[in-house]
């Protein structure tokens, strides 16, 4: 059971930072504040994501095929989310 679950939920959470792409079609997404305040979310939401993943597969010994494809590609996102807020200036 808390294979399935695990797998589903990193399943699930390889799709949400897709959202971002119709998000941003509307004007009010791509005016400063707002813009900074989405990428940041789904960047810290990318960097848990992975750790979600990195803990379900090591501490949680959750180890099927399509787990280990999620963990890489949520890993993936992981670094990518850290690209980004490194790349955020902060006031």
């Amino acid at each position: 059971m808390k294979e399935k679950l695990c797998t589903g939920i990193a399943t699930i959470l390889l799709f949400i930072p897709w959202t971002i792409l119709p998000l941003r079609t509307f004007p009010w997404a791509l005016q400063s504040p707002a813009a900074e305040a989405i990428v940041a979310g789904y960047a810290i939401f990318m960097l848990l994501s992975g750790v979600f993943s990195v803990l379900a597969y090591t501490k949680g010994k959750v180890r099927n095929r399509w787990m280990q494809i999620c963990t890489v590609i949520l890993v993936l996102y992981a670094a990518f989310g850290l690209a980004a807020l490194a790349m955020m200036q902060w006031p």
